[in-house]
């Protein structure tokens, strides 16, 4: 009968060897690093809006800032879109508006020489006329032809045609570039996205204010202007005539446009002197909120008639709005001197 065989019997010593070299290189080795928790978002709190400054004026720093307010009041305005435009220079009868985007030195020179060639055909046209009537005195006395006649009435006629299509190319042209500057009669050019015309009332005037300028705006008429678009941005030009005093404003000049649209925006109406915009394109108001106390609140406006602007929200009815003297709240607030 055969003996038990035991482990070492059945691994020989160099097997078992090689095995524990193994494992206790194995146990000192190292271990693969536990996965650290990393939060996929980190959460701080920041300042709200709602956490805003009060301002508590004494009596004496409201009278000397001539603080005004009015009531926040429900109302309706007539609704209208905001948008850009270029102050061209108004055309000639039957001419075309001059924008700073053509090329100002050569249409000068196209001027000149369109002056010059009305010029030359003017003193053509005389000539003939009075080569003209010397034939018709000749053939009244009975010392010239009608053959001679015929010839320099169609001379005559001519002449005329060829200075009627002069004018008429040199009104193409404009008024001359010298006196466009402070010209006291413009158009303002506004493109006008194709979806958004049928929703615009073609025959209003359009409100035009210079960019960071006042609030005032000037009222323009809509005008019959060439049919220029841009078909890349999908847009069309409507035109507008403005008087423009003392040269206000310049040729190539960007305004800010409100074309009137159809129907009414009904809430809460407060003066547009009340309005008070950030960098941000962020709108304000500062509310009343008891004597000597303020506070600043967004508001967000849904059209702008004039010097009355309808908000959308951010108000309620009978609250006491600042009119005159925000901005300087607004500096007081975030410590302007």
């Amino acid at each position: 009968m055969a003996p038990p065989s035991t482990p070492a019997r059945l691994l020989a010593p160099e097997t078992l060897a090689l095995l524990g070299a193994c494992l206790a290189l194995t146990a000192c080795g190292p271990g693969k690093p536990a996965a650290s928790h990393v939060k996929p978002a980190k959460v701080e709190a920041i300042g709200h809006e709602t956490e805003l400054m009060r301002l508590t004026l004494t009596q004496q720093a409201e009278n000397r800032l001539g603080l005004k307010y009015a009531t926040v009041e429900s109302g309706s305005a007539r609704q209208s879109r905001a948008l850009h435009g270029e102050v061209m220079a108004s055309p000639a009868a039957g001419g075309l508006p001059v924008t700073t985007s053509q090329d100002l030195g050569a249409l000068a020179a196209s001027q000149a020489r369109a002056d010059g060639e009305v010029g030359r055909l003017t003193a053509e046209a005389e000539v003939a006329r009075r080569a003209f009537e010397r034939a018709q005195a000749l053939v009244r006395e009975g010392a010239g032809s009608l053959r001679a006649q015929d010839e320099a009435e169609s001379v005559l006629g001519a002449a005329r045609a060829n200075l009627a299509a002069a004018r008429q190319q040199r009104a193409l042209l404009g008024p001359r570039l010298t006196g466009q500057a402070q010209s006291a009669h413009i158009w303002i050019k506004v493109p006008v996205f194709v979806g958004d015309l049928a929703s615009l009332d073609r025959d209003g005037a359009a409100q035009v204010r210079p960019l960071g300028g006042d609030s005032q705006a000037m009222l323009a008429r809509p005008v019959a202007g060439p049919p220029s678009a841009s078909p890349t941005a999908g847009a069309v030009d409507l035109y507008y005539a403005l008087a423009n005093p003392g040269g206000r404003l310049r040729l190539g000049e960007r305004v800010s446009v409100s074309l009137p649209v159809g129907g009414q925006d009904t809430g809460l109406i407060i003066p547009a002197s009340a309005l008070l915009r950030d960098i941000h394109g962020g709108e304000w108001v500062y509310v009343r909120t008891k004597p000597q106390t303020f506070e600043r609140r967004r508001v967000e406006t849904a059209s702008q008639q004039g010097d009355r602007v309808v908000l959308a929200r951010g108000l309620s009815a009978g609250q006491l709005v600042v009119s005159a003297g925000a901005a300087e709240l607004f500096g007081t607030e975030f410590g302007a001197k």
